[in-house]
This record gives C-alpha cells, sequence and structure tokens, in this order.
C-alpha cells in the first residue's frame, strides 16, 4: 500500500474510508481523480472482487485513464471493474435484460444526430413549421423532459410546460415527443438519455433484476457528482441500495451544466439524503499560484448556495490577475494576439483563450492568423461525426438491427443504386401506416401494397436481401473482418476511391481510419483475454463517445481556444478570458439569482483553468446582433478582491486612455465603471427621454437618455426595449425610427 504514501492528509483519509456513505469535495486542482482512482485500488487490496465495484464517469477518457492508472497500482484485477460514464454502464445492464422491455439485446444507441433526423422526419410529415420547430431545439427540450423524469404522459398534465410551449408557438411539442418514442421504440432504438431511463424502469418493475444487479455491486463511486441530473440521481440511489456504500466525489463552485439538466441540488443536499455521511474536503490545489487562487476564492465566496470551504495553494505567489480594458472587440484580440506572440518562447500549447460564446472565436482568430499564431478550436466536429464516418457506421447498424430506420435512410443512397428520395418516402409512409420496419417493406413491397414499379421493387428487394446477408455474417465475424468485407461489398470504398478531390481523399483515409479504429478494438480485448469481439461491442462503444473524448491528431504547438465550458477539467500555464462584459459574462440569459451564481461558478472554473498567469479582459463596445453596442464591465470583476488584480493600460494605436481602476483601496473594485458614468454629458439631439422609437433587431422601447462618453468620444442613446431589457447604442449607428 505504498500508494498512500503519495497522499496528504485529507486525501489518505477520504481514500480508506470506504464503509457507508461519503461525499468528498474536490477543490479545483486539488488531486480529485488521484483520491478516486487509489480509493478504488485500496478497495481491491483490501480484498474487494473488481467485479463488485461501480465507478461512474462523466466521460470516457475519464474512465480510461482512471482505468490505466488502477491496471499500474493492482494489475489485471482492474480489468473486471464496471468503470465508465453513466450511458457506457447502462447499456451493459440493460443488453441481457432488453427482452423485458421490449427491445433485442442488439438495439440500436441513436446519438444527437440521428434523434434530431427523425424529429426533422415527424416534424415534416406533420406540417409543421421547420423556423419554429428546430431539430435541434426539439431535441433539447425532450431531452430536458427525460432528464427530469418527465413522460409524454405526464407531459400533457403539465399546465407550466404546455403554456410554456404556447408562449413559443410550439402547440404540437407533446405530440411530437409522443411520436419519437413510438418511433424509437419501432426501430429498437433508444436515445442517450432512454438508456438512463430504461435502466431506472428495469430496476424498479422488476425486482429480481434490481436485486441482482444490487447484490453484485456492493461498492459505487460517482465522479463529478455536481454535473448529475435527475434520473441520474435516482439511479445512484436505486443502485447504492440497500448497504449505502457509496462514495461521491465532485465540487459544487464547479456545477456549471444546468442547461444540460445538471442538477446542483445533487451535491449540496447529500448529506440530507444520507445523514451518516462523512464529509471530506480536498482543499489544496495543487495547480494554480497562490494568487490565482486566492482570487479565485475572494469570487465563488460571493455565492449564497454552496459547501463552504477554502481552497488554498502552498505554490508561489505568483503575478497578479492581468486586467484590460480595450476599446472594442478587435482591439482586444489584437492585443490577446499580441501578448501571445511576445511570449512565444513559452510555447504554444501553454496558451487559453476562454470565452462565453462561440461567436467571440471569429475575432480572435483572424487576429491571431494575422500574426501567424498556430491556433486549434477545442470541440470541434468528432471523428465519429463526420459524414463519411457514419455512413459507413450506418451499414454495421442496420447489419445487426434490421429495424434501425435511420440507419437506413444514411445509406440507402450512399453508394448511389437507383433508389431515391421519392421512393424511400413512399417505403416511409407505407412502413409507418403498417406499423413495420422500412426493412420489411422493403423486403416484401407486394405485401404491403407499395406504391413503385417493377423496376423499383426489384432494387429494393436486392437491397434488403443485401442486408439480411450482412446479418447473418455479423453474427459469426469478428467486428475487423466483419467491417473490412461490408465497406468491400458495399461499395463505399470504391466510391470514396473515385473521388480524388482533397476533400475525397480525406474522406476515405478517415474511412481508413475507422478501419484501424476497430482493429485496435478487437486487438485490445485481446489482450484482455477476450477471444471473439462482435461488432455490437464496438457500436455500443462509438456511439457513447463524448466531445472530450476525441484525439487530435495534430500534435504541433497550438494555442487553444475555447469556451469556458469546454475547457472545464484541462490546465494550461497561461489563460486568457476575454469578454468580461455584462450580457456576455454573464449572459445575457441569466436573470434569476441562481442563474447569475451558475454564471460565477462558471467563470471561477475559468480562472482555475490557469497554472501561473491569468488575464481577463473587457471591450467598451462590442460589435452584436448587428450594431455596435456600448458594453459594461462584468460585475463579477467587482467580486474579485482588487488587491489580486493588476490593471493594464491599452498600449494598441487610436485606443483611448481609460483612468487607472486600481483607486478604492481594498475590496471589492466598486468603482470600475467609473470612467464611464464619470465622464458623460448630455448631448442635442432628435431624440429625448420619453420618445419611443423602433429598432430594427430589438423592436419597439423607451428612450432614457442620450449623452456623449467623453472617454471614447461617442454619442450614445440608452432605451429601455419592451421585450429586450435595456441597451445602450452607439448613436450613429443605431438607426432608429419613430415607434
Amino acid at each position: 500500500m505504498d500508494f498512500l504514501d503519495q497522499l496528504n492528509n485529507t486525501q489518505r483519509e477520504a481514500v480508506t474510508y470506504t464503509e457507508g456513505a461519503s461525499l468528498i469535495v474536490a477543490g479545483a486542482g486539488s488531486g480529485k481523480t488521484r483520491v478516486l482512482t487509489y480509493r478504488i485500488a485500496y478497495l481491491l487490496q483490501q480484498g474487494v472482487p473488481a467485479s463488485r465495484i461501480m465507478a461512474l464517469t462523466f466521460t470516457n477518457k475519464a474512465a480510461r485513464e482512471m482505468k490505466e492508472r488502477i491496471w499500474k497500482l493492482v494489475g489485471d484485477e482492474a480489468r473486471y471493474l464496471m468503470m465508465g460514464t453513466f450511458h457506457h454502464v447502462c447499456t451493459k445492464l440493460l443488453r441481457p435484460e432488453a427482452d423485458k422491455l421490449g427491445f433485442t439485446r442488439d438495439f440500436t444507441i441513436y446519438d444527437t444526430t440521428d434523434s434530431k433526423s427523425v424529429l426533422k422526419a415527424i416534424c415534416k410529415e406533420r406540417g409543421l413549421d421547420e423556423k419554429i420547430y428546430k431539430p435541434g431545439a426539439v431535441q433539447a427540450r425532450i431531452s430536458m423532459l427525460k432528464n427530469s423524469g418527465v413522460s409524454p404522459a405526464q407531459y400533457g398534465a403539465n399546465t407550466q410546460l404546455l403554456r410554456e410551449d404556447r408562449e413559443a408557438r410550439m402547440y404540437e411539442m407533446m405530440t411530437v415527443y409522443e411520436q419519437y418514442q413510438v418511433r424509437l421504440r419501432a426501430a429498437n432504438a433508444m436515445d442517450f438519455d432512454d438508456l438512463l431511463i430504461n435502466t431506472l424502469v428495469l430496476m424498479r418493475t422488476f425486482s429480481d433484476v434490481r436485486e441482482r444487479i444490487q447484490t453484485q455491486f456492493q461498492y459505487i463511486l460517482v465522479d463529478e457528482y455536481q454535473d448529475t441530473n435527475y434520473i441520474q440521481f435516482l439511479l445512484v440511489k436505486m443502485l447504492a441500495e440497500p448497504q449505502n456504500n457509496i462514495c461521491v466525489v465532485g465540487d459544487d463552485a464547479q456545477s456549471i451544466y444546468s442547461f444540460r439538466g445538471a442538477d446542483i441540488r445533487n451535491i449540496l443536499n447529500f448529506r440530507q439524503q444520507y445523514p451518516d455521511a462523512k464529509l471530506f474536503k480536498l482543499e489544496r490545489n495543487y495547480r494554480s499560484t497562490q494568487t490565482i487562487v486566492n482570487a479565485a476564492n475572494s469570487l465563488i465566496h460571493k455565492n449564497v448556495h454552496q459547501i463552504e470551504k477554502t481552497v488554498y495553494s502552498e505554490k508561489e505567489q505568483g503575478q497578479p490577475l492581468h486586467l484590460q480594458p480595450y476599446m472594442d472587440d478587435r482591439t482586444e484580440a489584437l492585443g490577446v494576439a499580441t501578448a501571445i506572440q511576445r511570449q512565444k518562447h513559452k510555447g504554444y500549447d501553454s496558451f487559453a483563450v476562454l470565452y462565453r460564446t462561440n461567436a467571440q472565436s471569429r475575432v480572435i482568430e483572424g487576429e491571431l492568423r494575422k500574426l501567424n499564431i498556430p491556433y486549434r478550436i477545442y470541440g470541434g466536429t468528432s471523428f465519429y461525426q463526420r459524414k463519411e464516418i457514419k455512413d459507413a457506421l450506418g451499414y454495421l447498424r442496420l447489419a445487426v438491427n434490421p429495424r434501425d430506420n435511420e440507419a437506413l435512410l444514411r445509406i440507402v443512397g450512399f453508394p448511389g443504386r437507383g433508389i431515391g428520395e421519392t421512393t424511400m418516402k413512399k417505403v416511409s409512409l407505407n412502413a409507418i401506416e403498417h406499423h413495420k420496419p422500412y426493412l420489411d417493406v422493403m423486403r416484401r413491397p407486394e405485401e404491403t401494397g407499395l406504391d413503385v414499379g417493377a423496376g423499383i421493387a426489384k432494387k429494393l428487394q436486392a437491397f434488403a436481401a443485401y442486408m439480411d446477408g450482412l446479418s447473418e455474417q455479423s453474427e459469426t465475424m469478428d467486428a475487423y473482418a466483419f467491417t473490412e468485407m461490408v465497406l468491400r461489398t458495399s461499395g463505399v470504398m470504391t466510391a470514396l476511391a473515385l473521388d480524388r478531390s482533397t476533400e475525397g481523399i480525406d474522406r476515405a483515409q478517415n474511412v481508413q481510419e475507422l478501419l484501424n479504429a476497430i482493429r485496435e478494438f478487437v486487438e485490445q480485448r485481446a489482450n484482455e483475454g477476450i477471444d471473439y469481439t462482435p461488432i455490437t461491442d464496438f457500436l455500443s462503444e462509438v456511439s457513447l463517445q463524448t466531445d472530450q473524448d476525441e484525439n487530435l491528431t495534430d500534435t504541433s504547438e497550438r494555442v487553444t481556444l475555447m469556451t469556458v465550458h469546454a475547457a472545464k477539467g484541462l490546465e494550461f500555464p497561461v489563460v486568457f478570458i476575454v469578454g468580461m462584459e455584462e450580457n456576455l459574462f454573464p449572459s445575457q440569459f441569466a436573470v434569476k439569482p441562481n442563474e447569475i451564481e451558475e454564471e460565477r461558478r462558471l467563470l471561477y472554473v475559468a480562472i482555475t483553468r490557469a497554472m501561473e498567469q491569468c488575464h481577463l479582459s473587457f471591450a467598451r463596445q462590442r460589435f452584436r446582433n448587428g450594431t455596435f453596442n456600448f458594453a459594461s464591465p462584468s460585475r463579477f470583476l467587482n467580486d474579485i478582491d482588487r488587491q489580486f488584480f493588476e490593471l493594464q493600460r491599452p498600449k494598441e494605436p487610436g485606443t483611448p486612455r481609460i483612468p487607472s481602476i486600481p483607486s478604492v483601496p481594498k475590496s471589492p473594485i466598486t468603482n470600475l465603471q467609473s470612467p464611464i458614468t464619470n465622464n458623460q454629458s448630455p448631448i442635442p439631439s432628435v431624440w429625448k427621454e420619453g420618445d419611443r422609437v423602433s429598432h430594427r433587431v430589438f423592436g419597439v422601447g423607451t428612450v432614457l437618455r442620450v449623452y456623449r462618453d467623453e472617454v471614447t468620444e461617442n454619442d450614445k442613446i440608452e432605451i429601455r426595449f419592451d421585450t429586450q431589457g435595456t441597451k445602450t447604442l452607439l448613436l450613429t449607428h443605431a438607426k432608429l425610427e419613430r415607434a
């Protein structure tokens, strides 16, 4: 047990306390992964069989890394751990029992793209306006409902939800939800949310299954517990019963995913759920300098709803946080690029630029390109989301699950075989009318009276016969051999090889890389003692990939650009946080106190990504929604104790001189906005207070005042819009009309 010597006292106590419930509150950079990993290794060394341990994570990458660490500590015993994401573990629990819920063992897992495709088809069939019923918005709404435990039947009885639909003019949302679930079941498919819900339904409905699972897994560990939603909370609770040997690890200060259904109350109320739970606080930060840690503490302590803790660092004091005002977003981007160029000796991988919204990256990318600074956008298109890869996987999915209509629609036209959209629309409508999978109709078109000519009918039957042959072979061939055969006999590889354009070559190489991935998957399983790996195992693994799991093939040094949400779990020596302005950070959509608190937690996450330097900046005006808008510094800058700040003056030509901010002693920075509010004067204007005006973007509103900002020397007008709140616009760009 030498590895225990590598832990500090609190970490060691958390690792060795194994019986009963425990909550490990792990501050930023406090070694959370190490504690979770060592706790599992400690259980194994105490004689607990690996098959009795279940560890739930939020990314496959986290599960792989922990399993590798445990393997190094205890050896081959680690292979028997049930470790993975909630979706991965639920898939393993569901497949052997799927028939109890009316599915086959080889049910398909629909990813977000598949779900949107089904929803788009439903809305189109019902003649719904696609501008209102956008597939992404509808899919997000249904996912939110599922994560909240709301079934279609419960949805129809919830007046608040129905009122929200009416306000959004989505009057048929309940029907779309109902039809979506019908289509999934008809296709022998589950989406990501269904994996969790159906596992919960399985355990609730069948006591023998529940007792068997609870008996098998005597120790439950959950990573990132602050990110769990309502369904995950219920699942964890049921899995841990009756012995309640449950250990959850997380940080309430880093709960930033409420838009995905995460409920911070799960971690805040853990000790109410388990009154005898032991609380451990990991408060030493091993990542950042003392100044960065203290600044982050002063920010997050402004939140009301939190588990009290004081994170500290024993590293060097470090530099103060740099606060930089800019005239506009372009000069901000230039300032960031210039600062990176000055420190490029650190290596471009040392830098990250974090922003609240993806739209902010455009101007930053432009300035980095001008200075020939290489960069990467973190969280781009995943390998498995590329069209050619999804096409190839479509053949594999349909082979193992002939009822997978979405896979069929994707592949039937590639490569071309004379079966067009018009024909498939007829097949679709006919199949829905007769309650059959699409492939059944194609196999025997005469049985359902499909309205197609004899030539088309033969093509449909030929395709169905080909897929039937693949289905038989999928049960006897290993994943690699089967995939290689499918790509060859289907004509996919030939079709890609004929396209000699740069894009075509890239697509062919990507499909070849898919084969390589499957080969490596089979070899890895063989090394673990698994002699036979069917294609269904690989498809399950791929379906559960997350954005964080993407492997970047480009290993050259680059500056990383990403949203703050994407940055969680990462660290960089130097971090730039741009756009620290009201209505941007915090978001203009954050209105309620709990929403503002989450935005504050988001900034806490951003600051604690920095190891050595943290730069924050804001622009006086920003081009948004087709017009330049005056921007006020973020209220969160006032939440950070001013002793941790160093104000920088803009150096770009043409940037106005801004009065120094640190002039009020101690904390907080109460007069951050004073350079603006104290340098304003009324100006003659055709508009006056009380005038009703109309703006082409923001609609109708009432003029509050017109004035000249003497810092920027711009004439501005402040308007309270009826539906968009109060905005301050440049008078020369506002293009107002009388309402």
